[in-house]
């Protein structure tokens, strides 16, 4: 009977403690979420401060943006060149959205210097239709031209950034991987898009999101995060403090009935003669 009096305890104490530590370490999981989003959105506002620079700043040359290191991004920074169409097929960026609307971002291959590389020009978003297979038809620039505006850089897709091109042209593809891109055309491209201030000829809109969420949505989110984390740590003390209260009434009762050692005795014997009485 001790023998299993001890194992009882010991699976009592084991299951208590593990309790406790998945406690600790889920109300720690939800403090860090919360601090994550803070640093993030220490980091989104720095990053908006440099993009604010950059907008600023004297437009780069095409010389400039070939001297740009391959890990530096060129996000926000203008650009100001002449350059003609290097094919009139273009490229649809799949998966885009605007103005709560479906559909492409349409790049078109510009030659700006006889022997250099090609650069990427967004000429806009097309919508999608609601049959797939049938493209939009885009407008492409035909002449040489003088371009002005802001270049951008995609960032990875965590999960995948392959180009999965499409036959024919328009060349539907899912990611704007530059490189990859560079190997279909058999061209090296500039590190970069640009996204012109205007087109003569061509009215598409051009979407500007070099920052996903804001600073202040993260902050949001901390908040959410270390509210769980309180809610969590209340919800833990509470269940603390009604266990605690249902042992020490149980102690206590158990008290009473050790200092009256007769009770037992009169309780059957009343049960006895309630059923005698029957």
């Amino acid at each position: 009977m001790a023998k299993l009096s001890r194992r009882r305890n010991t699976y009592l104490w084991a299951t208590r403690a593990a309790s406790a530590t998945a406690s600790v370490i889920m109300f720690l999981i939800l403090v860090k979420l919360g601090f994550w989003q803070l640093d993030r959105a220490e980091m989104k506002e720095q990053w908006q401060a440099e993009l604010t620079h950059r907008q600023s700043s004297a437009p780069l040359t095409y010389a400039q943006l070939l001297t740009f290191p391959a890990a530096k991004q060129v996000t926000g920074y203008r650009l100001s060149v002449r350059a003609s169409p290097a094919m009139s097929k273009i490229f649809l960026l799949d998966n885009q959205v605007f103005n709560g609307r479906v559909g492409y971002l349409a790049l078109q291959p510009m030659q700006i210097a006889a022997e250099g590389p090609w650069i990427l020009v967004e000429l806009g978003f097309v919508a999608a239709g609601l049959d797939r297979r049938i493209l939009p038809d885009v407008d492409v620039i035909t002449t040489k031209v003088s371009l002005n505006g802001r270049l951008y850089q995609r960032q990875a897709n965590p999960m995948s950034s392959a180009l999965m091109p499409e036959a024919g042209w328009p060349k539907r593809i899912q990611n704007l991987n530059l490189d990859a891109i560079s190997q279909l055309l058999g061209k090296p491209l500039a590190p970069g898009v640009l996204q012109p201030d205007r087109l003569d000829g061509i009215d598409l809109p051009h979407p500007w999101s070099p920052i996903p969420l804001s600073s202040q949505k993260h902050r949001g989110y901390a908040l959410q995060w270390f509210s769980m984390a309180l809610a969590f740590a209340l919800l833990i003390l509470y269940f603390i403090y009604s266990r605690r209260s249902k042992t020490l009434t149980k102690q206590q009762d158990e008290s009473i009935k050790n200092n009256n050692p007769h009770r037992t005795n009169i309780d059957a014997m009343t049960v006895a003669n309630v059923n005698k009485t029957k």
